[in-house]
This record gives C-alpha cells, structure tokens and sequence, in this order.
C-alpha cells in the first residue's frame, strides 16, 4: 500500500533545454544517462526545483529553441535539490557574484534518461491537444525554463508519443 500511495504522489514537470546547448541525446550519451540541471537563473522555476521537485518526480524534456521546439522525451529527478556549484565560478557563463558556497542562491536536480520519443512532439501538435488547454506551457508569454505539468498533460504527452 505505501508503494501505491508514493507513486500518486510524484509530481510532473517540463524543463527546456535549448538542444545546441543540451539535447536529450547529450543526455543519453552520459554514461550513466544522468546529468545534473545546472544554470537555471530565474527565481520561480528556481524555487520549483529547490522546493517542490522530488526524488522519482517525472519530467518532460523540451527542446527550446529548436525548429521546431517540441517534447523529445522523459527524465527522472534522480536527486533533490542542492547548490548550483557553476554559480561560484567566476570562468562559467552561470557565475553569479552573489551566489556563494555558504549563502547559494542558485540550485539543482539530477536528473536521468527514462526515454527518447521515436518522433519529438512539435509545439503545434501540442497546441492542438485538447487535453493540454490549460498547460503552462501553451500559454501566451510563458516562457519558465522549469515549470509544473499536471498529470492528465503528462499521461496525454506520453500517451500520443506511444501511439505514434
């Protein structure tokens, strides 16, 4: 029964990652195809991964700024919230002076590869999902690098990606 109740209780997510950057497969090319989810710079989604994502929570991977920008896959949060080394360095494009290793202001996740969808799902066929009407990231100036997906979006995104 405490299996049951742990699995309903994950939460689902979305993080973009621009695929020049980090695609999903730079992920599934780590060798244990995790990767910590270092350089995230804006508050809200700051405080998403620091408070509410959890050890098993799933996440949509979404490549940004991509033609077209669209769902490519599924990760794992494989470790909970902790300091973004990569803003104490000075040399690394995500330093932030005001970040310190005793007051970190900037955090991470780690997350794992669960799958790669045989074809991306494109921002207009997700529009085009009734399901996803209310879905963060179909609406008008939304542009969190990190944010919340509910189950029923979760399920209908993976749920077309196996029917492909």
């Amino acid at each position: 029964m405490a299996a049951k109740k742990a699995a309903s209780s994950a939460n689902y997510w979305l993080m973009k990652s621009e695929p020049h950057a980090y695609s999903i497969q730079d992920l599934a090319a780590e060798k244990t195809k995790t990767t910590h989810w270092d350089g995230v710079r804006n508050y809200q989604a700051r405080n998403f991964m620091r408070d509410q994502m959890k050890k098993g929570d799933l996440v949509l991977f979404y490549h940004s700024n991509a033609k077209p920008p669209a769902v490519v896959g599924v990760a794992r949060v494989v470790r909970e919230s902790y300091p973004d080394h990569t803003s104490w360095d000075p040399n690394d494009k995500h330093y932030d002076p005001k970040s310190t290793a005793e007051n970190p202001r900037w955090f991470m996740v780690d997350i794992k590869l669960v799958e790669i969808f045989d074809e991306p799902i494109g921002l207009e066929t997700l529009r085009g999902m009734k399901k996803l009407e209310k879905m963060e990231l179909l609406r008008k100036g939304s542009r969190l690098s990190v944010q919340p997906v509910r189950k029923n979006e979760f399920d209908a995104i993976r749920k077309y990606a196996h029917s492909k």
